[in-house]
């Protein structure tokens, strides 16, 4: 998330991290946004009668001003989990309508990228400076909090769930890191990344991960230049995945997969590029790409039932306490 930009849009300079960390405190962390009411309609069944029709469920829905939305998480149900970039904080909106409120409130120097959320409820989240964040998705309650890397310069970014770990990807560092699922946690593992993995010095690396269709690796991308890796859990060797059909995935970001087929939220180009992975996923080939006018920097990707939820980072926008923010959600 947040990786280091292609060449700008004139007319449109990319804040600093600095200043869209530093600059961008929230006034208010309780505030709740509210996407308007649907309206239930009438329409006639097979005898001619009216009958009232559920409304639809919103496809774009607002999140609280100044929020600084980074990463989205869904479970079975359909409550969406936002993560800040201002404070940490969480807001959990209900999908049915649109509504959300503050579950976890964060804290001074907090902040939340990445998430994934566990079949127990249990919320992982990117901490960004050097921790992660473990949160009860009902209560809102904080339940652990573990230090990946205490040194300086590393930047936890995303995180995966696969097997008995927690997986968490350092945009600044060579190395993943297994965090034990559950309450009661364990031994960190740092993982050192091998094989085609190259660190580029001053820029994003790894960033958004997911778990290989066949459950035994690890798929990360490489926001700068734009790469995908199959990375093996128990070694750490990185394979570099051979990509047919476009030349790169620059500005990667979220990945979010289906099966064989990989979506890759590419957060600055506002496009999601759909891959085909062969059945060793070595090989990924373009299939087509997803665009909507709504898209306003899309990091990262979540999906419920046959959509694929977003949040607009607006990287590209003043990130400051009145910018307004949203979450959209496109078929899948």
């Amino acid at each position: 998330m947040n990786p280091t930009p292609a060449p700008p849009t004139p007319g449109r300079t990319p804040p600093s991290r600095r200043s869209v960390l530093g600059g961008a405190a929230l006034a208010a962390l309780a505030l709740t946004a509210t996407a308007p009411p649907a309206t239930a309609t009438a329409a006639p069944d097979a005898s001619g009668k009216s009958r009232t029709r559920k409304p639809d469920w919103p496809t774009e829905y607002a999140l609280p001003d100044g929020w600084l939305p980074e990463g989205i998480a869904i479970g079975g149900r359909p409550y969406a989990y936002q993560g800040s970039r201002a404070h940490g904080g969480i807001y959990r909106t209900d999908l049915r309508t649109g509504e959300g409120t503050v579950l976890y409130p964060g804290g001074t120097g907090q902040v939340a990228v990445g998430l994934k959320l566990d079949h127990d409820g249990l919320l992982y989240v990117a901490g960004s400076t050097g921790v992660a964040r473990v949160i009860d998705s009902r209560t809102g309650a904080l339940v652990t909090t573990h230090e990946l890397s205490p040194a300086a310069g590393h930047f936890i970014n995303d995180v995966t769930l696969l097997g008995d770990h927690a997986w968490f990807t350092d945009s600044r560092a060579a190395v993943l890191y297994a965090v034990p699922r559950g309450r009661t946690g364990g031994a960190i593992r740092a993982l050192p990344l091998t094989g085609d993995w190259i660190k580029l010095p001053d820029v994003n690396n790894a960033n958004g991960v997911v778990g290989t269709p066949d459950g035994r690796g690890l798929i990360v991308v490489k926001s700068t230049p734009g790469e995908l890796y199959n990375v093996d859990p128990t070694t750490g060797h990185a394979t570099r995945i051979t990509l047919v059909g476009a030349a790169d995935v620059v500005n990667g970001d979220g990945l979010y997969r289906i099966g064989r087929t990989l979506y890759v939220v590419q957060n600055r180009l506002d496009l999601i590029s759909v891959w085909s992975l062969d059945r060793t996923a070595t090989t990924a080939t373009l299939t087509r790409t997803i665009t909507d006018p709504r898209f306003d920097v899309p990091t990262t990707a979540a999906r419920y039932k046959n959509r694929l939820y977003l949040v607009n980072a607006r990287f590209t926008s003043p990130q400051l306490p009145q910018t307004t923010f949203t979450a959209v959600a496109v078929p899948v």
